[in-house]
């Protein structure tokens, strides 16, 4: 079966976008990654979003640590929205801090991960992110 999924990448390091956009290439899944570099950016788009039912991700990547607006307050912004709300949304950041963690979850983040600092790393967890939240879980 080919499906196809829109995910919204919530990223302001440009290495971090390539690697993230590498791995997801390589994958199973025709993905279709939208980016946004700021807190800002990535809820005006999710604004659009809320009146045109296709340009609305299934699948939300969010760095915690942003400009303009940082994650938890896109993570807010979203888990507020009616027409938002239901779009599983990870945290995909460096921080490891439990107060970050803690946060996140207390604004219904679906999942929080760390960032490895190796590029391998990185890469096999964001295949991992592809295997379970695209090919085993059922998106709206």
């Amino acid at each position: 079966m080919n499906k196809s999924i829109k995910i919204l990448l919530v990223e302001d390091n440009e290495g971090d976008i390539y690697l993230t956009k590498s791995a997801l290439k390589e994958g199973k899944i025709i993905n279709e990654i939208l980016i946004e570099r700021d807190g800002q950016a990535a809820v005006n788009f999710l604004e659009k979003c809320t009146n045109n039912v296709n340009l609305k991700p299934n699948l939300i990547l969010l760095d915690m640590n942003l400009p303009k607006l940082n994650g938890i307050e896109v993570l807010k912004y979203i888990k507020t929205n009616n027409e938002l709300k239901h779009i599983p949304v990870i945290m995909l950041t460096t921080s490891s801090f439990e107060q970050d963690i803690v946060k996140s979850y207390k604004n219904y983040a679906n999942c929080y991960i760390t960032k490895p600092i190796d590029v391998k790393d990185f890469i096999q967890v964001v295949e991992k992110i592809e295997d379970f939240w695209i090919s085993i879980v059922q998106l709206p």
